[in-house]
């Protein structure tokens, strides 16, 4: 079995701009680092068209084209950037124990986590049609909502995150038409009110989404459900945008991370440090709250810096 283990410096899982940037600083570094890109490489930016509010890049870039300059980046300084990704941890010892792909075991002194959560989708065919192809469906208004100014918009959800993105659309947007699924909004009554009060939001009680309509390129309208009568209509649009929560990406971690009531990894307040020595996070993991591109690099600089200070202290 001893043969078949491969002991690693410092492991990086997940390959969003968390985990590219942590990988340049611990290359640099010379922690060795090995990054797994795991079952979707290079994130959730992956699946978004532009990114405008990169710093550096003045004329904007694709979300693909930024994960391939990072990756790129990372692997000038020397990671050892690999497909797989983990499928098992063990960090009830003093060895950070990793499984690969369910098969490949690695020892590893310390582990940077980076993998991200997943946006939570409606699951409609057409949905994730327009999504893939990058034509007016978004899970992030603060990402995508400067794309669609003085254009008419949907947004679907209930909680605090729906009523914040409805709010920030509605400055950008000529109307806003938000989707609340049941009879009552989930998030606190002063976001509520703040929707309520907002002239170009019109608010849709107890309806659902039937179909994300569309030329097969481009979002043009959603037909709509009213639950109450049970009457079908359409709402034209350009822009579909979806804030019914994200899924961290922690699952296997759970029984050794300290995380919180919805699976994100609980930090030590102003590091990447989780709640067991060696092992560090950063990105979407643990932020619920910005999830952006450059807050996640953020902190994968933080959790190299954490990484590489506790080799130090180790020595």
């Amino acid at each position: 079995m001893s043969d078949t283990i491969e002991k690693i410096k410092c492991l990086i899982i997940g390959s969003g701009p968390a985990g590219y940037t942590a990988a340049i600083y611990a290359a640099r570094a010379n922690m060795y680092p090995v990054l797994y890109q795991g079952m979707q490489p290079g994130g959730q930016l992956t699946t978004t068209n532009e990114v405008e509010n990169w710093p550096g890049n003045p004329e904007g870039i694709t979300g693909p084209e930024m994960m391939v300059q990072l990756q790129a980046q990372a692997q000038r300084f020397g990671t050892d950037v690999r497909d797989g990704w983990a499928t098992k941890v063990d960090f009830s010892g003093g060895v950070h124990k990793v499984w690969i792909n369910g098969t490949k075991e690695l020892h590893c002194e310390t582990v940077i986590i980076s993998t991200g959560a997943s946006a939570k989708y409606l699951g409609l065919p057409s949905e994730q049609h327009y999504l893939k192809m990058g034509g007016g469906v978004s899970a992030c208004a603060i990402c995508d909502g400067f794309f669609y100014r003085n254009q008419e918009v949907v947004i679907v959800g209930a909680g605090d995150s729906a009523c914040e993105e409805a709010h920030y659309l509605s400055k950008l947007c000529k109307k806003v038409t938000m989707l609340v699924r049941g009879e009552k909004f989930r998030a606190s009554k002063i976001m509520e009110a703040r929707v309520r009060k907002t002239e170009n939001i019109t608010i849709l009680m107890n309806h659902d989404t039937v179909e994300v309509l569309g030329d097969e390129q481009v979002v043009t309208g959603v037909k709509a459900l009213n639950k109450t009568t049970n009457e079908e209509f359409e709402i034209p649009v350009t822009g579909f945008f979806v804030a019914i929560g994200h899924k961290p990406n922690t699952d296997i971690f759970k029984d050794f991370l300290s995380l919180d009531e919805t699976g994100y990894i609980i930090n030590v307040v102003g590091t990447a440090k989780t709640n067991v020595e060696g092992v560090f996070v950063s990105g979407d993991a643990a932020d619920h709250v910005y999830r952006q591109a450059i807050t996640a690099a953020g902190t994968g600089c933080m959790a190299a810096l954490d990484a590489e200070r506790y080799l130090a202290a180790k020595e």
